[in-house]
């Protein structure tokens, strides 16, 4: 692409430059070629989809198709369509002046067609930037022709022009993201005489405003999001419109706990501040991977509103959060997530998950399981059985060791002398030697044993109390 010293700023000067126009779908191509080539990915930011997702799409845009995502709610379909945008050459030349990104070689708009004629080789050419030639919509119930498509704007007839002139008409947002990427997120909401009106602008090139019947050449790709259920329901979108898209792509959420932690690692947000020293353990945070992988194959959880990745990003920051919240109460510093901390979850687990139960209360019930089942899970997969020998026997002269998040750090520190064989699990874990690193580790190891029932729990909301069996 050119240099911006260099581009030209004329119809003439545009044309001795070499630069030819091509249409959207083949600069798209042409872009997706080389990253394949050079081995790029074609979307950035998208975890778990190389094997499934990514080489539908890349069939899709070789293709030149219009596309259409398929997917529950937190499945980065929006992240995808968005990343779309990459594909695009970074600048685009346009008539100047134009509000539908006239091609200075083949101009849509009346505007454009007059200021070619009249200026010729001088006709002023303007520069877009890709980001300005992504549109987005989100359908919904009340959305509009006009919003769409366009409206006669009632200033411009004030002005004099007439009602029949093009010059009056007021572009929607599929004209202003002529040679570039539409998106419509959501689209079985779209009213279905509203997706005839989208459906003649992309197939049949016409469309009537207020008894107007005006040509409109776009050149668009367009990108559409919809739930699997509301798509494939008859009458929620119509026919001719499901047949425009070329490829259908399914998208799924994270096929394993590792996916699944990755994504956490990405997306939650840091929590930073007032001198904290934030330090998450690697079986904390597959703890809350599995408490969403667990969800998804729960039997008491409405599947098909789908458990997001929200889920475990949401549940993450609370957790950093709730452990944070803590430390600055007992006056530390360090910042290390316990099990104790789990409880807080709830808060941002309810909102999130769809319980498919007829009891009031159950709710809290069925997330309390699903949280337990995570925990003996990891660890399960995380400690080592014939280490838990000592630690269980030294349980057996009567001692009782109470966790909670008004237990302070240090206090789990005297208790490794207490309870043999404990240092080695806990070097196992790589929890460190800070005594808030002890204390998750410690309250970790005594939650599974008593998950694994080799100790018994006495429990009163984020307080408990570990003894031996009997």
């Amino acid at each position: 692409m050119l240099a911006p010293m260099s581009r030209p700023a004329t119809l003439g000067d545009l044309r001795a430059s070499g630069w030819e126009s091509r249409p959207v779908k083949e600069e798209i191509r042409a872009n997706a070629i080389r990253a394949l080539f050079e081995k790029r990915p074609l979307v950035e930011g998208v975890v778990g989809y190389d094997d499934t997702v990514l080489p539908q799409l890349a069939n899709a845009l070789l293709a030149g198709h219009d596309m259409i995502f398929l997917g529950e709610r937190g499945q980065a379909k929006t992240r995808i369509i968005r990343a779309l945008v990459g594909l695009l050459d970074e600048w685009m030349p346009i008539v100047g002046g134009s509000e539908i990104n006239d091609d200075p070689y083949d101009p849509a708009s009346n505007h454009a067609r007059h200021l070619i004629v009249e200026r010729g080789d001088d006709t002023p050419i303007e520069w877009v930037h890709r980001d300005r030639r992504y549109g987005e919509k989100l359908a919904t119930p009340d959305t509009s022709i006009a919003d769409l498509i366009g409206e006669v704007d009632p200033i411009k007839v004030a002005e004099g022009r007439y009602l029949s002139d093009e010059l009056t008409i007021h572009y929607g947002l599929v004209p202003r993201t002529n040679r570039g990427i539409f998106a419509i997120n959501e689209l079985p909401d779209l009213a279905e005489r509203i997706q005839v009106g989208l459906l003649n602008v992309l197939e049949e090139r016409d469309v009537q405003i207020r008894g107007y019947k005006i040509r409109l050449p776009l050149d668009v790709l367009l990108v559409a999001s919809a739930n699997p259920e509301d798509y494939t329901n008859r009458g929620r979108i119509i026919t001719p419109l499901k047949d425009r898209f070329g490829s259908q792509i399914r998208t799924h959420y994270p096929l394993e706990t590792e996916l699944e932690m990755a994504i956490i690692d990405q997306e939650a947000r840091a929590l930073t501040g007032a001198g904290l020293q934030v330090s998450v353990p690697d079986f904390m945070t597959e703890i809350v991977a599995e408490i969403s992988q667990l969800a998804r194959r729960s039997p008491h959880v409405n599947q098909r509103s789908g458990v997001s990745a929200r889920l475990s990003i949401s549940n993450y920051e609370t957790l950093v959060a709730n452990a944070a919240r803590r430390s600055l109460s007992s006056g530390e510093t360090q910042v290390v997530p316990r099990v104790s901390d789990l409880e807080a979850l709830a808060a941002s687990s309810s909102g999130k998950i769809e319980i498919e139960t007829l009891d009031d209360g159950r709710e809290g019930q069925v997330l309390d399981r699903i949280v337990k089942a995570a925990t003996l899970e990891v660890f399960r997969a995380r400690v080592r059985p014939e280490r838990l020998g000592p630690i269980v026997a030294s349980f057996e002269d009567g001692s009782i060791v109470h966790t909670g998040e008004d237990v302070p750090a240090k206090e789990y520190g005297e208790l490794l002398s207490k309870l043999e064989g404990m240092p080695a699990v806990l070097s196992d874990l790589g929890v460190g030697e800070s005594p808030a690193g002890i204390a998750s580790g410690i309250e970790f190891v005594l939650e599974g044993l008593h998950l694994t029932k080799r100790l018994n729990k006495d429990a009163v909301g984020t307080r408990a109390s570990y003894r031996a069996r009997g």
